[in-house]
């Protein structure tokens, strides 16, 4: 940002800022007890969303972490069973990484109770018209976050 915002651009970006940390703060406190980190979540939820195996660089590049980092996530939720990793067809120096059934479970287990409690909430708390807002605002939301990844600097795992 090479201009200086204005001053309600501001608060709004702080209450953004602040409303998603403490929702995201929710929905850890919603999580089944099992025992897998948040990074580790991130990277399954990450190669169940592609659909198909990536490669460690491809997702390293997705989760803005350098290759690395992300070898020990990924030993980790190996050896939990949680991802499969081959090797690359075309390039047999390379790894592909994939969810695996059990990956797959876990993600859809830890969703259930955080999805339960928001639809009640949305639908105890909000009139239609404020859950067509919110649709709206999980689609800017995702392309605020689709932005930044895209330049993104690699970071260190958490």
């Amino acid at each position: 940002m090479t201009d200086v915002a204005p001053p309600s651009l501001l608060a709004t970006a702080n209450d953004v800022r602040r409303s998603l940390a403490e929702f995201a703060r929710r929905m850890r406190a919603l999580r089944d007890n099992h025992g897998v980190s948040a990074s580790k979540l991130s990277a399954l939820g990450r190669l169940h969303r592609a659909g198909r195996p990536l490669s460690v660089t491809e997702l390293a590049r997705c989760e803005g972490l350098q290759p690395q980092s992300l070898t020990r996530i990924i030993a980790d939720l190996e050896a939990d069973g949680l991802v499969v990793r081959r090797q690359n067809k075309n390039d047999r120096r390379q790894f592909d990484i994939a969810i695996s059934k059990a990956g797959d479970e876990l993600l859809t287990r830890d969703a259930r109770r955080q999805n339960e409690w928001l639809v009640s909430a949305m639908v105890e708390k909000l009139t239609p018209a404020e859950r067509a807002i919110l649709a709206l605002a999980a689609e800017l939301l995702d392309r605020l976050a689709d932005e930044d990844a895209a330049r993104a600097t690699p970071r260190e795992a958490a």
